[in-house]
């Protein structure tokens, strides 16, 4: 049986319009980790590991509602919220491993398929530098799950930047990932598009070698994704962009959307 799992190696793009310009990319990698084979890499990988220290690792607390439970009841909880039931289809969650034991995921994602491969629901897993996250849960319309096409909006539910108020849509677009990774973020204010966020990258097989290569192309790269973060909030700082407010945190961990949402804002 063909591995689902993956290695990308791409980039992050930042491009921020208002109220200054600013810009600003870092090279990462990431691992598209089907959710029933984790163990499999666990058992067969020497450089990755599953909820123990390793070069690269995967711990199930760092996901999810941070309780280490397994992850696949967890998302079939919030899709069976938003009424997708993908019986045994495939969870594919896109996200950066723990380097020698430290990891920081802005975002990570998740690709919810049917049984007969379609792509179903996305959830979107915020994390801000605060500690807080949030799951967005976005069914994918029938029109667009044989493409594996991603046209989806919601509005913004956790506060991820200071530099940022709460009245933002997001708006996403992309594939299921490939032989390419495509995803690009778009935050909408009022006044139109704010920021553009995009992720790409191409396919890896995952195996010792691609992940040592990895690895040693990008040393430390969740705790350099931390230092870039904060380093372009000082300059963002220096360049006179007002903080904003913090608000209390929403009532829930996560937004379910029973169907596929526009953005309120045209474009």
């Amino acid at each position: 049986m063909t591995q689902a799992s993956a290695l990308y190696r791409g980039d992050v793009m930042h491009r921020r319009l208002r109220p200054r310009a600013h810009r600003f990319y870092y090279r990462v990698f990431w691992l598209l980790l089907d959710l029933a084979e984790i163990d499999d890499l666990d058992r067969s990988l020497s450089w990755f590991s599953r909820n123990r220290f390793n070069l690269l690792s995967f711990h199930d607390r760092d996901h999810g509602d941070g309780s280490g439970a397994a992850l696949r009841p967890q998302i079939e909880a919030f899709l069976g919220r938003a009424g997708i039931d993908i019986g045994e289809g495939a969870v594919r969650l896109l996200t950066m491993p723990r380097v020698l034991g430290y990891v920081f995921n802005p975002i990570s994602l998740y690709y919810c398929h049917h049984g007969d491969g379609r792509l179903a629901a996305m959830v979107y897993e915020v994390t801000s530098t605060f500690g807080v996250r949030h799951a967005y849960v976005i069914p994918v319309p029938e029109t667009d799950q044989t493409a594996g096409l991603i046209r989806q909006g919601a509005a913004k539910a956790l506060y991820v930047s200071p530099f940022m108020g709460m009245e933002m849509d997001y708006i996403f677009r992309g594939h299921a990932p490939g032989a390419r990774l495509d995803m690009t973020i778009d935050g909408v204010d009022a006044q139109g598009l704010l920021i553009t966020a995009v992720m790409c990258g191409e396919r890896r097989p995952l195996d010792d070698r691609a992940l040592w290569t990895a690895a040693l192309v990008l040393p430390l790269m969740t705790l350099k994704v931390v230092a870039a973060i904060h380093w372009e909030a000082l300059k963002l700082w220096l360049k006179g962009v007002r903080l904003t407010r913090q608000p209390l945190p929403a009532r829930e961990a996560v937004t379910v959307q029973r169907r596929a949402r526009e953005s309120r804002v045209a474009r």
